[in-house]
Formats: C-alpha cells, sequence, structure tokens
C-alpha cells in the first residue's frame, strides 16, 4: 500500500494529524469540529485517485473541498478521521478552444480568475456567485447561481464535460462536447449539484458565449419591498430580458454603507432594485431603459440608469451587505427560493417571525429568480438565546417556504446546516431513491457521508 507521503511527496502540501491547519476546523456554522487524519492537496488527477484508493485501503471517509467559502457545511468533517482532499492548488486553465467556445479547467480555478480571463479574450462566462473566491469546482458541486441567473441560467447549464475521480478510485468522464444528446441518462447533470456525495471533480470543460458590448445598471427606489416585487414581476412581463435583478432593504444595505464609506445613488424609500441590462446595441438598450423606467413608474418613488462610475460603485455596495455585517454582528445566510410571485409573501412573512421570535431579520436576493437571501441576526443575545430563537425562526421560515411552493437552497446547498429542512420539505419517495443513487455509486459511504440528506 502507497502511504501518504509516498502520494504527496511536498511536504508543504501534506499535513497528517496535529500538523493539519487549523483553518480546515473553522466553519461559520458548523461548530466543534473533529480532528481528521490528514489534508492533502494535490495538484494532479493522478495524485486524486491515488489518494481516494489510499483512503479506501485504510477505509478513511474522503471529504472534497475548494476555496473553503461553502456556508452550508458540505465541505465540513462532522465524523472524525476523515481524509480531506483539497484541491485548490489544482488551479490551470488549460485550454480555451474557439471552435467549439469551450474552456477547460480544473477545479480549484477561482471564478473571479475565470471571468478575467475569457472576458479579456472577448467571451463570457455568465454564472456569477458573489463570492469570486469560490472555486469552479466548489460551483458545480453546488450548481452555482448568482447575479446572473434570471437571464443566463446556472452553472449546470454552463458545464459540457466534466471528468470525475469516483469513490473507488475509477475515472468517469461525464457529458460530452456535443450540444444535443439524447443518449441515455444524462449522468453529469446527476454529478452537478451532488455537493461531492458521488465523485471528485477534477476537470471541466465549460461553454462560453461571446462577450456582450454593452451593458447598463437602474438603480430604483421604493416605499417597499412589497412594491419591489410588484416591480420586478412588471419588468419580467415586459420583454426587456434583463440579466439580473437584485433586490434589497434599506436596512440591510445601511451595513454595506458604513463599511464603505459612501452612500447609495437613492437615499428615499425602504427597499431598492437593481436592474441589469446587456446587449450588443446601445441604441436598443437606450430602448429597453426606457421600457424598464414606464412600466414600473408608478411603483417606484425614484428611478435612475447609472453611468459606468456609478453603477461600480453601487454594485460594491450590493456586493459588501455581507462583508459590512460581519463587522458588526455574527449571522445566519439562507438562501431560500420561491416562485417569483410568491417572493414579496415570502420577505413580508420573515417580518412577522421577527416580530413573534424576537430576532433581527433581514432580507437581499435575486428577485429575478425568486431566490431569497434571508439574515438571520445575532446582535446583542446571548449564545443561548440565539440558539433557540433561531431554531424556532427557521423551523417557521422553511415551514413557509414550503407552503409557497419553495425549496430549502436554491444556490448554497444543503451540506448539513439545511439537512433537517430539506427531509422535511422533500417527498419520502425522492429522498429514498436520492440514497439509492448514493449507494450505487458509493457504496461504502466513503464520500461526504451524512450530506443532503
Amino acid at each position: 500500500m502507497l502511504q501518504l507521503k509516498e502520494i504527496i511527496q511536498d511536504a508543504s502540501r501534506l499535513f497528517v494529524g496535529d500538523a493539519v491547519p487549523d483553518q480546515y476546523y473553522q466553519d461559520t456554522y458548523v461548530k466543534n469540529i473533529k480532528p481528521v487524519y490528514a489534508v492533502a492537496l494535490p495538484k494532479t488527477h493522478k495524485e486524486v485517485q491515488e489518494l481516494v484508493r489510499f483512503a479506501n485501503e485504510k477505509d478513511l471517509v474522503i471529504i472534497a473541498r475548494g476555496a473553503g467559502t461553502g456556508v452550508a457545511g458540505s465541505q465540513v468533517p462532522i465524523q472524525g478521521n476523515e481524509l480531506i482532499i483539497d484541491v485548490h492548488l489544482m488551479d490551470k486553465i488549460v485550454e480555451l478552444d474557439e471552435d467549439t467556445l469551450t474552456l477547460t479547467v480544473e477545479p480549484g480555478v477561482l471564478i473571479g480568475d475565470l471571468h478575467d480571463y475569457v472576458e479579456n479574450k472577448g467571451y463570457f462566462y455568465p454564472p456569477d456567485p458573489a463570492s469570486k473566491h469560490s472555486t469552479i469546482g466548489g460551483n458545480v458541486a453546488t450548481n452555482a447561481g448568482g447575479l446572473r441567473a434570471v437571464k443566463y441560467g446556472t452553472t449546470r447549464d454552463y458545464v459540457r464535460e466534466m471528468t470525475v475521480v469516483l469513490p473507488d478510485g475509477e475515472e468517469m468522464t461525464l457529458g460530452s462536447l456535443n450540444i444535443k444528446s439524447s443518449s441515455g441518462y444524462d449522468l453529469k447533470d446527476l454529478f452537478i449539484g451532488s455537493e461531492g456525495t458521488l465523485g471528485i471533480t477534477t476537470r471541466i470543460r465549460l461553454k462560453l458565449i461571446p462577450l456582450p458590448k454593452a451593458n447598463v445598471t437602474i438603480l430604483q427606489a421604493f416605499e417597499t419591498a412589497q412594491k419591489a416585487t410588484e416591480a420586478t414581476l412588471e419588468i419580467l412581463k415586459s420583454g426587456v430580458d434583463p440579466s439580473g435583478i437584485e433586490l434589497f432593504e434599506r436596512s440591510a444595505l445601511h451595513y454595506a454603507e458604513e463599511n464603505l464609506g459612501y452612500p447609495l445613488k437613492s437615499q428615499v424609500g425602504q427597499a431598492y432594485l437593481m436592474i441589469s441590462l446587456d446587449g450588443n446595441d446601445q441604441k436598443e438598450l437606450d430602448g429597453r431603459i426606457d421600457i424598464v423606467q414606464s412600466v414600473t413608474s408608478d411603483l417606484t418613488l425614484e428611478s435612475h440608469a447609472l453611468n459606468a462610475e456609478e453603477a461600480e460603485k453601487n454594485w460594491a455596495l450590493r456586493d459588501n451587505i455581507l462583508l459590512g455585517l460581519t463587522k458588526f454582528t455574527e449571522f445566519e445566510l439562507l438562501d431560500e427560493v420561491v416562485p417569483i410571485n410568491k417572493f414579496a409573501e415570502l420577505i413580508e412573512s420573515t417580518k412577522a417571525m421577527q416580530e413573534k421570535h424576537g430576532l433581527n431579520v433581514l432580507n437581499f436576493g435575486h428577485a429575478g429568480d425568486g431566490n431569497v437571501h434571508t439574515l438571520l441576526m445575532k446582535d446583542d443575545l446571548t449564545e443561548e438565546e440565539w440558539t433557540e430563537k433561531r431554531a424556532a425562526l427557521l423551523k417557521d421560515l422553511y415551514q413557509k417556504v414550503d407552503e409557497l411552493g419553495g425549496l430549502p437552497s436554491a444556490e448554497h446547498g444543503i451540506g448539513i446546516v439545511k439537512k433537517e429542512y430539506m427531509g422535511r420539505m422533500t417527498q419520502t419517495i425522492n429522498l429514498d431513491y436520492m440514497r439509492k443513487i448514493k449507494r450505487v455509486f458509493d457504496p461504502d459511504n466513503r464520500l461526504n457521508p451524512d450530506k443532503v440528506f
């Protein structure tokens, strides 16, 4: 049997027992993490295969990890004695194929670096999760969405082909370069969003599209979140084809303004929309701006088509809501999703829950696709109060999401944090078949066990 030091010969890429760095034992939502067997940082597909085979021979549980930016606990060890395979050093952009409009990458490539690379060459990879320091492998594992999903879809829509290492060390290629397929089961889509429970991705071939030549941001202010969501529906029905519609409340924005030191362009109202439009003809884009402002005129307090500098500063505020919050309080970030016509009802219901449970609740999110990011704020509560009130509110919240026809996670994944609610909100037969699929690929329950379901 190969020893770990024979597989990973570079000592800077292998940590065993007490040498495992503290970062692997830290997570926002999962506490008291048990010691792991080792952490290995492979650089090649072959090293991943050998590490998986080693884990089989030693009967170790395996957890694949990337940048560690997940917020559902999918990448967190919970049993103890796991082998963590951290692929963030597998960060090569392998090939841009302009004939097939595809980009081949390793799983550790950061999504922000990927965007910069393709856009500098005149191409576009639309999925745009807020964490630009997340890896493409992690994005595939959770089917990440982000700001532009309303027009362009999620990660799933841009993966043409992927190579995975299975729990026994075998490799499998999923998908193909072909645009169409009616050739058997689509195993690729089964693995996308599986949160590392079926295999470890080592190479991904992504679909690209031409980079839009023009874009604009419209900022609108509203008296209430209800009016903002009514405006969202009007925009979606108008045919202007927005690439993003982001909603955030004044109470959430406050923290970003404090953090960055400048205000949002609009200072009226209690809720805001930032609407992105893109295309290849500025004149045509100007016409779409007029339509947006026309169909929402009875609902808005203010509406501004931002210039490039204003757009950059105002998007920075939107993106800094969470970063601003981290400087003021502990919080829990959710990513529930409901049908878009239920978006306002869900947000309003969180206000009633805030009063009922005595817990401060803020909301922002992707209004155009029904994905709400609800924030539960610890503020000055004791740990005991925070734990009790949070659990009670979460129970009510996910029950409401279920009643509205929604789901517990839109883009962050289930992990361990939302596993309880996944169980409550999913039909038993669906869970049973998920478990059967897991056993087919992973009969020893070796890959990221006790997550998702």
